[in-house]
């Protein structure tokens, strides 16, 4: 029964170890050389332990896109052999509007296609009954929630139902949201995303360039130094996971003027009141 047991013990000190070995270099960011202070606590402040509820904002649903692959990419640092699984779910209206994760762009955030499971749900209520569930499993290292509106089965208690679950089960919960009103909630951390422009390639400069987000954490405090309300960051996207930025790039609906657009495109206004999802 001692070998037995110590057999355990060893078998579990090598998850540990492999899970982190298997963490972006974000996860160890705050421990990196050569960085000064202010960068090494934003690092620290996007490894979010496990377990807790996020909400990821975005101002308009036509940024989906930047809040959806802010929220895979803090989903990304939380996977292990021990947790190889990340959840999607959204309301199945929606993934008609707006459509589904694309599998090459999943491989370029390092998740690969077949760690993402997908599930769509008829109406608010089913859907966090799901993400309460799913929480639950010791396989799912995050849980990744797309909620329309303000529903009201997703209330105070509600959310901190969700929490105590997601800090019980290990697994973290994030609900990517839209709108510019905020109700009370007991996430522990509320992040506002906008698309920023992304630095052109070396190559081309009218080339688009890597995935790059305009970040500003509006609720939460995670210690001294790591992470407090108020912090703004600019965030590219890097094989190792998100990497600072110098400098801030236009807020949330604000357009950088310094770039020329490409030869031909039409001027914005010229697809004022069109469909978001056109």
């Amino acid at each position: 029964m001692q070998n037995v047991a110590r057999q355990q013990r060893l078998a579990d000190l090598k998850a540990r170890i492999a899970d982190l070995e298997q963490r972006p270099l974000l996860a160890g960011g705050a421990a990196l050389l050569g960085q000064d202070q202010q960068e090494r606590g934003e690092l620290a402040a996007l490894a979010a332990p496990a377990g807790l509820l996020h909400e990821v904002y975005a101002d308009e649903q036509r940024q989906n896109g930047a809040a959806l692959g802010f929220a895979l990419g803090l989903a990304r640092g939380l996977l292990s052999p021990a947790r190889p699984a990340i959840l999607f779910l959204q309301p199945a209206h929606e993934a008609q509007e707006v459509g589904l994760p694309y599998g090459p762009g999943l491989k370029s955030f390092g998740i690969e296609p077949e760690r993402l499971l997908i599930g769509r749900f008829k109406n608010p209520a089913e859907l966090l009954w799901a993400v309460e569930e799913a929480v639950a499993c010791r396989a799912v290292a995050a849980v990744v929630a797309e909620v329309l509106g303000a529903p009201k089965v997703l209330d105070f208690t509600a959310s901190r139902r969700l929490s105590l679950r997601a800090a019980t089960g290990g697994a973290s919960v994030l609900l990517v949201r839209y709108g510019q009103q905020r109700e009370a909630s007991a996430a522990r951390l509320r992040w506002r995303i906008g698309p920023a422009v992304s630095q052109p390639p070396s190559f081309d400069d009218r080339a688009p360039g890597a995935a790059r987000w305009q970040v500003v954490l509006e609720k939460g405090k995670l210690g001294p130094g790591l992470m407090e309300a108020g912090l703004e960051l600019l965030l590219d996207w890097t094989e190792h996971g998100f990497t600072p930025v110098s400098g801030k790039a236009p807020g949330p609906g604000q357009r950088d003027v310094t770039r020329p657009s490409v030869h031909g495109a039409l001027p914005a206004a010229l697809g004022h009141r069109l469909s978001q999802a056109g």
